[in-house]
C-alpha cells in the first residue's frame, strides 16, 4: 500500500511535511502560513480536505507559526505533547488539542503517527514515524546527533525526511558566532552532512525508495553540496534535496 509524501518547506525559515495516503493526511509541523501551504498543495494537486491532523516536533517557530490559522480554519487537531504546549501559545478553544505521547501510536483513520524522543534543544522534541499498511516513512530533522530512538526507526523506514543541516567547514568559517556555532553542532542542536550520510550508510534498509534531505542551513550548507555526498551511495535509493523556498514534488513510496 502506498503512501504519498512531500516537503512543502524545509528549513530555518520554515517547516512542513505531508505524507498521506489516498482518504487521508497528516502534516509534520507547520512553520509556514496557512497560504502557503494550500498554495503549494494546490499546486501539488494534493486537497486539504484529506489532511486530519497536525503533529508538532518541538516549539521552535519554524515549526509552528502557521498552525493556529490553518488548524482553525479546517478545525485539525494538534498533537503536541504535555510540555511542548507551555512553550507554544496555540488557542485551544478555536481547535481540538491532543495529547502526544512517546511511543504511543495514534490513528489518523489508516494512518499510524508514532513519536519518539530526540536529542534537541527544545523542551520535549519528538520525531515521527508514520505507517499505512507496511508502510513506514519517517520524519527526522532538528536533531542533535543520531541516538539509539533515531537508528531503530531510521533502520525500518521505506522513506525518509533526514536532517542534513550543515556542512562542517562551512560552519566552522561562517559568520556565526562561537556560541552559536557550538549550539549547532554540540549534540543538541542540528545534523551535519556527515552525520546524515554517516547514519544512512550504516543503517539505510535495502528497501529504502526515497530520502529527502532536509532543513539545510541556509548560511552553512548548499544544495548541490549535500547531494553530491550522498549521490555515489544511493544505491537504489532516490536522494532529493528538500527546498527552503518551495515544495518538492509527490513521491509515491509503497513497501
Amino acid at each position: 500500500m502506498s503512501l504519498f509524501i512531500t516537503s512543502l518547506n524545509s528549513g530555518s525559515n520554515g517547516n512542513c511535511y505531508y505524507v498521506g495516503n489516498e482518504q487521508e493526511a497528516v502534516l509534520i509541523d507547520v512553520g509556514i502560513s496557512r497560504r502557503q501551504v494550500e498554495t503549494r498543495m494546490q499546486r501539488l494537486g494534493l486537497s486539504m480536505q484529506t489532511v486530519k491532523a497536525i503533529f508538532i516536533s518541538h516549539e521552535h517557530a519554524d515549526h509552528v507559526r502557521g498552525i493556529s490559522q490553518l488548524a482553525t480554519k479546517y478545525q485539525l487537531p494538534v498533537f503536541v505533547t504535555r510540555r511542548t504546549l507551555q512553550h507554544v501559545r496555540l488557542p485551544e478553544q478555536k481547535f481540538p488539542i491532543k495529547a502526544l505521547r512517546s511511543d504511543e501510536p495514534a490513528m489518523i483513520g489508516e494512518l499510524c503517527v508514532t513519536a519518539f524522543p530526540k536529542l534537541h534543544d527544545a523542551s520535549d522534541p519528538h520525531s515521527f514515524v508514520v505507517t499505512y499498511k507496511n508502510t513506514n516513512v519517517g520524519v527526522f530533522t532538528d536533531i542533535g546527533s543520531p541516538c539509539e530512538h533515531l537508528i531503530k526507526h531510521f533502520s525500518q523506514c521505506h522513506a525518509a525526511f533526514l536532517e542534513a543541516n550543515y556542512d562542517e567547514q562551512m560552519l566552522e568559517t561562517s559568520r556565526y558566532p562561537f556560541f552559536l556555532k557550538q549550539r549547532i553542532r554540540g549534540g543538541k542542536g542540528h545534523l551535519s552532512n556527515q552525520q546524515a550520510l554517516d547514519l544512512f550508510l550504516s543503517y539505510k534498509p535495502s528497501f529504502m525508495s526515497h530520502v529527502l534531505l532536509s532543513h539545510l542551513s541556509h548560511e552553512n550548507n548548499h544544495p548541490q553540496l549535500a547531494a553530491d555526498l550522498f549521490m555515489p551511495h544511493r544505491d537504489n535509493t532516490a536522494v532529493i534535496v528538500a527546498s527552503r523556498f518551495e515544495e518538492t514534488p509527490v513521491f509515491t513510496v509503497c513497501a
